[in-house]
């Protein structure tokens, strides 16, 4: 099985990420990745980045559902579609309780029930069809003015999640999930959904931070910086429980859980780190996310990037 090579970096600038995703391309990755979280928004700096591009595929992973609305979504996937055809891949997910409650000041309830009937939305309406809902969460009549090629694949931490993956969307996508994990968890449930919707369970795309230093130090240091407060979350403590390093729920990072989610070291070791990762998950694609390390953010993903593009070509 190819598995195919994506990035993700993380910057509070856009025009930082939209530089990054040209640059990504001129070295040859195959995928450019973003979330949304308090930084720039995704769709946005996709839809400045798709008309600049020719090869690289675009994919969210994840905007956030609950501050948004379905249809307003569907529209702004089909017009970055239409910049960029059969190269973007709209990633959903409902974000956690902190963000959602504070950021937002929204309700976080029911966070499964809401995705399912989002998703489902979106799906309908990218199909070119005249979407007629009415579920606890949504009740609409939309349509859009055509359809367009665009796979909706969700986040998915727990068993539910990837079950909801393979029973409706075209996959679902990790965040920090151990390789072990995907592969005992997450690739399992997504194959019970299948089944239940009887059809062959959907890609899996897994995902990992790189960081490119043989420095603790540095690693450490890039870990507090852009990580710390995972473990301090309950739902990623239990998902870390099932992965087996129990330890993520006194909420700081052991040295085990960084080897699980960020390969590190040199140029060798992060090639054998990244080679054994995809072995063991069984992912069909692969989000190799740039932690920055060192003292020039710029040239550490520059780098990165460039050892990115080159490791996707040898495969």
């Amino acid at each position: 099985m190819k598995t195919e090579i994506g990035t993700s970096v993380h910057d509070a600038n856009a025009r930082n990420l939209f530089d990054a995703i040209l640059y990504a391309e001129r070295a040859g990755v195959p995928a450019f990745w973003l979330t949304t979280g308090a930084g720039p928004d995704a769709l946005t700096v996709f839809a400045a980045a798709a008309p600049a591009t020719q090869r690289i595929c675009l994919g969210t992973a994840v905007v956030p559902t609950f501050p948004r609305n379905p249809v307003v979504v569907a529209q702004q996937a089909l017009d970055i579609a239409t910049l960029a055809p059969d190269r973007f891949r709209l990633g959903l997910g409902p974000s956690h309780a902190p963000t959602i409650t504070t950021r937002y000041g929204l309700p976080y309830e029911r966070p499964l029930e809401h995705l399912r009937e989002f998703v489902s939305i979106v799906k309908g309406l990218l199909a070119g069809e005249t979407v007629k809902f009415s579920g606890k969460r949504f009740q609409l009549e939309a349509s859009l003015s055509r359809g367009a090629n665009v796979p909706v694949i969700v986040s998915a931490l727990r068993a539910g999640a990837f079950e909801l993956a393979g029973e409706l969307t075209d996959g679902a996508v990790t965040w920090l999930c151990p390789a072990r994990y995907i592969r005992d968890v997450g690739l399992p449930a997504m194959t019970r959904g299948a089944e239940r919707a009887g059809r062959a369970r959907p890609t899996l795309v897994g995902q990992v931070f790189l960081a490119l230093t043989a420095d603790e130090t540095e690693l450490r240091t890039a870990v507090d910086r852009s990580l710390t407060y995972y473990p301090r979350w309950p739902n990623y403590q239990e998902m870390f429980a099932a992965a087996g390093l129990p330890e993520a729920r006194e909420g700081k990072w052991s040295q085990a859980m960084v080897d699980a989610t960020v390969i590190h070291g040199d140029e060798a070791a992060c090639a054998r780190q990244l080679d054994e990762f995809i072995a063991i998950a069984g992912c069909e694609r692969i989000v190799v996310s740039v932690l920055t390390v060192g003292a020039d953010p710029g040239a550490s993903v520059k780098r990165a990037l460039d050892w990115i593009g080159r490791y996707a070509s040898s495969r």
